[in-house]
């Protein structure tokens, strides 16, 4: 990673994480709820989606200011996704990002109702943004909540619970993930291409990106869970075997899911170039992506 990259991703986190602490607060009463709520907020985290979206928004010319609210409302509906994903009826998990998850921080209850929270505040954010247009609004919220429902992340959650202990495809596989995990990337790289206001078939090329992006990324993340470290993770190395979970590298091998990564940063670049905006850090974001440690 270039310390060019490495200095973008560290201004924006900060940034991002400034905002998100902000609209929590000013939008929730303080208590047990709000305490909640931030403690997942402030445990960190990558924030790949929003600066995705912020890049994506850049490249295509919009200001800051008008993409970051829908950048926030992203990683809120990722970050209520985490917090319910570590439930005791889900993969219960009691580590996340290196500290105790939120139920186990807390209780049960209010780990649901924190994720809650987020996930209706997420909509709220875009709403009342300023920067937006109510044509923008509309579009914007339509699009996170398809993306986040039953037709996308919702959907993908359901379909990968339903594949455990059953042998399924790669088609299957990347159907799974193409809503699990791929759905929320897609709308990041739509929504900042949108906001940034593309041609309608520099759109086409950047959803087709972002696709990539999301296999890319899952795919990333099965490799780590054989490969990776704990400690730089955050979280128990092989969890997806325990949980017996389909993933890439049981499917393909360890090699294999290597080789089918690849072909999806060579069809998100290839995307990229269409679109006209392969000389931005985006390109270099596909690359980090596909490389990452934790």
């Amino acid at each position: 990673m270039t310390v060019q990259l490495t200095d973008y991703l560290t201004e924006k986190r900060k940034m991002i994480n400034a905002q998100l602490k902000m609209y929590v607060r000013d939008y929730s009463t303080p208590g047990r709820i709000q305490d909640a709520m931030l403690y997942s907020i402030e445990a960190g985290g990558k924030r790949v989606r929003p600066i995705l979206l912020l890049a994506t928004a850049k490249a295509f010319g919009a200001s800051e200011e008008k993409a970051l609210a829908v950048a926030c409302s992203l990683e809120m509906i990722h970050t209520y996704s985490l917090i319910h994903d570590d439930l005791p009826a889900m993969d219960d998990d009691d580590l996340r990002r290196g500290m105790p998850t939120n139920h186990r921080k807390f209780d049960e209850a209010t780990a649901i109702l924190a994720g809650d929270a987020l996930l209706t505040l997420s909509s709220l954010v875009i709403a009342e943004d300023s920067h937006l247009t109510d044509q923008e609004r509309v579009f914007l919220i339509r699009e996170l909540s398809k993306a986040s429902g039953a037709k996308g992340m919702v959907g993908g959650q359901m379909q990968d619970m339903l594949s455990e202990n059953t042998e399924v495809s790669l088609e299957q596989l990347e159907n799974i993930h193409r809503n699990k995990t791929g759905q929320l990337l897609r709308f990041s790289i739509i929504a900042g291409a949108y906001v940034g206001n593309s041609t309608e078939e520099s759109l086409e090329e950047m959803t087709r990106m972002g696709e990539a992006l999301g296999l890319i990324f899952q795919i990333q993340d099965d490799i780590l869970d054989v490969t990776g470290d704990a400690e730089v993770i955050g979280k128990p190395i092989g969890s997806d075997e325990g949980n017996a979970k389909s993933t890439y590298p049981k499917l393909l091998g360890l090699e294999g899911a290597k080789r089918q990564k690849e072909r999806y940063v060579q069809e998100a670049q290839d995307a990229l170039r269409n679109a006209g905006v392969d000389q931005t850090i985006l390109s270099e974001l596909i690359d980090y992506l596909s490389s990452r440690d934790h």
